[in-house]
């Protein structure tokens, strides 16, 4: 799986009474091929712009984005071998799960067969079998969300960018899928990033974890490391001690 470089990006908005908001600025941060990041940070600090500049859903004003050995700051979202899965999971309420699972396949042109065998492939991974006929309305919130995760892997990606996909999911629920999310990483060895506002998940998923303030990232460390040598005081402030 391929590495990523975000090298001292920046992205400017225009607010509405004309002024420009600066929402990332000269940002850099580096994900190793198969590493598992966590991104947390105050809200309104420039998480969730990160990660759609990194899936091309965003161009930056500045700065470069690699992914393996190729410049994809100009590349849109479908060049970039890129799948995101967001807080909420966007499923096509008219579509059947298996239908759900399926969709980004046949828009690629995937033949009948193989889509076959991937959905058969991912609805094992993800315990989907019993719900492959019903819709999204007749799926419990943890179901939903595991469909939204098997639509963005079984296209096979290089990178998984995963924008707060449990915040909506009672605690319970969100320990269960926190399990299934790094029994997947470790079988598939996927390079992810994941943004998320709970720093207990941020800690219990993250090889490492990129703390992000006014849109730049102020520390990158192992759980650890971030606990016992914070390098700002600012850092130690926003760390909650009773999770990290």
């Amino acid at each position: 799986m391929p590495p990523i470089a975000l090298v001292n990006l920046t992205k400017n908005f225009r607010a509405a009474h004309g002024s420009t908001v600066c929402a990332v600025r000269n940002l850099s941060l580096s994900l190793a091929s198969g590493e598992l990041v966590t991104l947390i940070g105050p809200s309104g600090c420039g998480k969730t712009t990160t990660l759609r500049l990194l899936a091309g859903l965003e161009s930056p004003d500045g700065g470069k984005i690699s992914i393996g050995e190729r410049d994809v700051t100009s590349l849109p979202p479908l060049e970039r071998d890129v799948a995101m899965v967001f807080q909420h999971h966007a499923l096509f309420p008219h579509l059947t799960t298996a239908e759900n699972l399926s969709f980004g396949l046949k828009l690629r042109g995937v033949s009948r067969t193989e889509i076959s065998s991937r959905v058969a492939e991912m609805s094992a991974l993800l315990g989907l079998n019993g719900c492959l006929s019903r819709k999204p309305a007749e799926l419990s919130g943890g179901e939903r969300q595991r469909v939204a995760l098997g639509r963005a892997l079984i296209r096979r990606p290089g990178v998984l960018l995963l924008d707060e996909p449990f915040a909506n999911l009672d605690a319970p629920l969100r320990r269960e899928l926190r399990r299934e999310l790094l029994r997947l990483h470790r079988e598939r060895s996927l390079t992810t990033l994941l943004v998320t506002h709970d720093q207990a998940e941020a800690v219990a998923l993250g090889q490492r974890v990129a703390v992000m303030f006014d849109g730049a990232i102020e520390q990158v460390a192992t759980p650890e490391k971030l606990r016992l040598q914070p390098t700002s005081a600012r850092v130690a402030e926003f760390l909650d001690p009773r999770v990290v």
